[in-house]
Parts: C-alpha cells; sequence; structure tokens
C-alpha cells in the first residue's frame, strides 16, 4: 500500500460529469489499497471569470481581497469532488488551504508556501479518508487567505506530497504526459517516457505547459516521485519525471523545443556607462514584485549602453510606468519596449557533450527569415526571443532540425 497524491487540473474537474470520473478514478485508487490524496483547482474558466469580477469592481482590485474572491473556486470544487466519492460509497473530507493549513508568505496573489500542517490530514487518512485539499491557496503569516498564483495547484499539490512523504505525486491534466513539444503546434511531437527533473525544470521555466515551474522546484528539492498523466482517458503510464540520466541521454543533443507567449521587452536607452546603473533599474523592478528573464546589455563608445531586458506581458505597464518615473535619476535618453514577443527554447541535457547546437538554432531560423532579438543560454537550455508571429513557424522547423518527432 502507497501514499499517493492526486493532482487534477481546471479542464479535468471542468464540469460535474468530469468530477464524477475524477471521484471513479480515486474510488478505484482507493480500492487497491492506496491510502489518496487529492489535490484540486477550480472548474476550468471560473478563476478567469472571478478575475472578471473582481475587476468590475475596481480597475485595480485589492490583493488582498482579490485573493478572497479567488480562493472560493477551488472551494466549490473540493466539496463537489467529496460528495461524488461519497455518492459512490468512499468516505471523504474536505479542506481548504487554510484549514490544512497551508501556510504563505504575505505576497497575495503571488505567494509562496512556508511550511504544512499535515496532522488534521494524516488523522483522516488512518481513518481510511480520502483527503481532498483545495489546490492554489494557503493562508498568509498574518492570517490571510493566500494564493498562489496561475499554476499554483501543481505546486500545492508536490508539496503536500513532500510534508506527507508520499510515494508518489500524480499530475492528472488534459494531456497523457510530457512531449517534445506542444502537438497542437507539432502534430509529430512525441510523449516521452522520462525526463529529468533537470530538463523539466527548464521546460516548465520556458513555457511548457504541462508543469508549474515552482512544483517541479520543490519536487527537486524534496525528491517527489512526480508523473504526468491523463485524466481524460485510462490506461498508460504517463511521463515520470526521474532524477536518473537516461543511458541514451547523450545520442540526442535536444530533449524537447518550448515556447512562451509571456514575454513582453523592456529598452532603457543611452543610460551613464557607470557601476549601479543595472541595479538602480533592476532593483525597482524587483521592488514591485516582477520577474525579470532574459538581459542583455550594449555598452556603446560615447560612455552609455543601452539596457534590455524581459517582463511577463501583464506586467510591461507598469514595468514601463515605474521605469518613466525613474527615467531622469537614472539619466535615460529613452525607456520603450514591445510587448508583441515570444521566447523559444531548445533543452536537453545532451547539450553537455554536444557542440554546435546554437550555431544549428540560429541557422535554422535564419533560413526562414526570423530574426533574434535577444539570446539566453545555459549549460542545458538556448533561448531566442522573436516576434511572437513567428512563434509556431520557429517551432516547427525546430523540432524538425533536431528530429524529435
Amino acid at each position: 500500500m502507497a501514499l499517493i497524491v492526486h493532482k487534477y487540473g481546471g479542464t479535468s474537474v471542468g464540469s460535474p460529469e468530469r468530477i464524477k470520473n475524477v471521484a471513479k478514478r480515486v474510488a478505484k485508487a482507493r480500492a487497491e489499497g492506496h491510502d489518496i490524496v487529492v489535490v484540486v483547482s477550480a472548474m476550468s474558466g471560473e478563476t478567469n471569470r472571478l478575475v472578471a469580477l473582481a475587476h468590475e469592481m475596481q480597475e485595480h482590485p485589492d490583493p488582498r481581497e482579490l485573493d478572497v474572491v479567488l480562493a472560493t473556486g477551488e472551494q466549490v470544487t473540493i466539496g463537489l469532488l467529496a460528495m461524488a466519492l461519497k455518492d459512490i460509497g468512499v468516505d471523504a473530507k474536505s479542506y481548504t488551504g487554510w484549514q490544512v493549513a497551508l501556510k504563505t508568505d504575505t505576497a497575495h496573489t503571488k505567494a509562496r508556501i512556508e511550511s504544512i500542517d499535515d496532522q488534521r490530514m494524516r488523522a483522516d487518512l488512518d481513518a481510511g479518508k480520502v483527503v481532498i485539499v483545495a489546490g492554489f491557496q494557503g493562508i498568509s503569516s498574518e492570517g490571510n487567505i493566500s494564493t498562489l498564483g496561475r499554476g499554483g495547484s501543481d505546486t500545492s499539490a508536490v508539496a503536500l506530497a513532500a510534508a506527507l512523504k508520499a510515494d508518489e505525486c500524480q499530475i492528472y491534466t488534459d494531456v497523457d504526459g510530457v512531449y517534445t513539444t506542444d502537438p497542437r503546434v507539432v502534430p509529430e511531437a512525441r510523449r516521452m517516457d522520462t525526463v529529468t527533473f533537470e530538463e523539466m525544470i527548464e521546460l516548465a521555466s520556458l513555457g511548457s505547459k504541462v508543469l508549474q515551474i515552482r512544483s517541479v522546484e520543490f519536487a527537486g528539492k524534496y525528491k517527489v516521485r512526480l508523473r504526468v498523466l491523463s485524466s481524460l482517458q485510462d490506461g498508460g503510464n504517463g511521463t515520470l519525471i526521474t532524477f536518473e540520466e537516461d543511458e541514451n541521454m547523450e545520442r540526442a543533443a535536444v530533449t524537447g523545443i518550448a515556447f512562451d507567449k509571456n514575454q513582453a521587452r523592456i529598452n532603457v536607452r543611452g543610460v551613464p556607462d557607470k557601476p549601479g546603473v543595472a541595479y538602480q533599474i533592476l532593483g525597482a523592478v524587483a521592488d514591485a514584485n516582477i520577474e525579470v528573464d532574459m538581459i542583455i546589455q550594449n555598452v556603446g563608445s560615447e560612455g552609455t549602453t543601452d539596457f534590455s531586458f524581459t517582463v511577463p506581458r501583464g506586467d510591461y505597464r507598469q514595468t514601463i510606468e515605474i521605469l518613466s518615473k525613474l527615467q531622469d535619476s537614472i539619466g535615460a535618453a529613452a525607456i520603450d519596449g514591445d510587448d508583441t514577443v515570444c521566447k523559444v527554447s531548445a533543452v536537453g541535457l545532451g547539450m553537455r557533450s554536444h557542440v554546435g547546437v546554437a550555431a544549428k538554432i540560429f541557422r535554422t531560423l535564419a533560413e526562414e527569415g526570423i530574426n533574434i532579438q535577444m539570446i539566453s543560454t545555459s549549460e542545458i537550455k538556448v533561448s531566442v526571443l522573436i516576434d511572437e508571429k513567428y512563434m509556431e513557424l520557429a517551432t516547427r522547423v525546430l523540432h524538425k532540425a533536431f528530429n524529435l518527432g
């Protein structure tokens, strides 16, 4: 008998019928003798609906009150799933994030998990119950409802699995595993039986929507066995996220191609080329809790430099406003940007033992007339920032160039 955490996303619980199907899947696992903890998202589309309602009340909703509103989405789902399980004879008990309690910091709408009290869950499991927990939410150190940001239900599931020392955390979604790229863009994309945590962290951070990056980081830190499976079909082993490198990994330089539309480029032009300028620019952005990704600096010949970086598209306007207020104090000649860009990335442990991967990427894109605006690399990935209109074309040609189909 094993302790297994199931996580079901919004699509998997998107209707009463699908919630009943989830209940049957959970009941089957329970009948096999496993202890089961289930983490669920809000029904698909519900979080967007709640955000829209909040914006009808305030142009910029108060973060604390927004979290109060958003947390109701998962609360509905846990109650419905508990009812569905009881209806088929499986004893179940639902918990909101604050009831568990999953404790977070005070960064509303982007909270980070600090600790989990597993006492109530263990008592219910010992009593033979299925425990159902609302994903995406917790309680802050100030006693307020908090949410973890988009994709936070994955993070909740892995964090609970770590706290409970679960044998496996199974992420059920609308796809049957991790693919070499999005099969909706490249029909020839191939499902991988295994992928390393290192690669999955890169893929998740670079735009792969199968797993949220914070969940993969948690899994890696606490050595949680993680598996991606389909909630819409029976059978199959999905994709196992493993700590062990495939013995054949060296045969392939690239494992997968990821893309991300959630990008905007910020340009700070003509600032003095002196120590501290980068901190003045990025420090102000960090103070606003805005994440910065790709960064380049071009030093001019007259003691000035152009500084460019990327932020999430939703933070584009706020970043421009922040830096415009600092323009005079940092001595910038101009501040502008572009929110019609995207990032396309190639990922693979094989890059460590293969040369020419970046050159092959650049040549492949050049042959299609795709201009590269920014480049970022690590030991196992190469990312390029390009015009958004070329995103699908770039993904297809790179997938083909590295024979990933």
